[in-house]
């Protein structure tokens, strides 16, 4: 009997496993795919594999990992918005409390191009008067699992 309880515990955790795992997305192509075939996608963003500008200046990028979902998104074909480039943008705002700055609205846009190269724009703002406190840009390249890339996507 204990066997067989074992066993049957086993093929349960394996099947659940196989329902909770996660695809990994490795190019724009295979995300646009999903995305319009109604997935959702999970952007992890691992920061110190980027390059980081501030004021057009590089910078050294921090040990940070960030993450959103791609909930809300646009797709815009090549020459759609004068664009020579196919994008995926989606953004991002929430309220945090910041130790510096206090209280500010934290906002992130991502855009996604056809060459699977990544932009991220991250900026702090004064909740009441919308003031820039904070503006950093990040750019890197989705993670193919060849290239080191800071953007890992997944679809569950």
């Amino acid at each position: 009997m204990n066997i067989a309880k074992y066993v049957l515990m086993i093929l349960v955790l394996q099947i659940s496993n196989l329902f909770c795992q996660q695809d990994k997305v490795k190019s724009f192509t295979e995300l646009l795919d999903n995305l319009n075939s109604g997935e959702i996608a999970r952007v992890i963003i691992h920061y110190n594999k980027c390059k980081l500008y501030i004021d057009g200046e590089e910078k050294n990028a921090p040990e940070a990992i960030g993450g959103m979902d791609l909930k809300t998104f646009e797709y815009f074909a090549i020459g759609s918005i004068a664009n020579d480039k196919q994008i995926i943008t989606s953004s991002h705002t929430v309220l945090i409390s910041h130790p510096r700055y206090g209280y500010v609205l934290n906002y992130v846009k991502i855009r996604l191009y056809d060459d699977n190269s990544v932009e991220i724009i991250a900026r702090y703002l004064d909740p009441k008067t919308y003031e820039i406190k904070m503006d950093e840009t990040f750019l890197s390249v989705i993670d193919d699992g060849l290239n080191n890339g800071g953007i890992n996507i997944f679809i569950n």
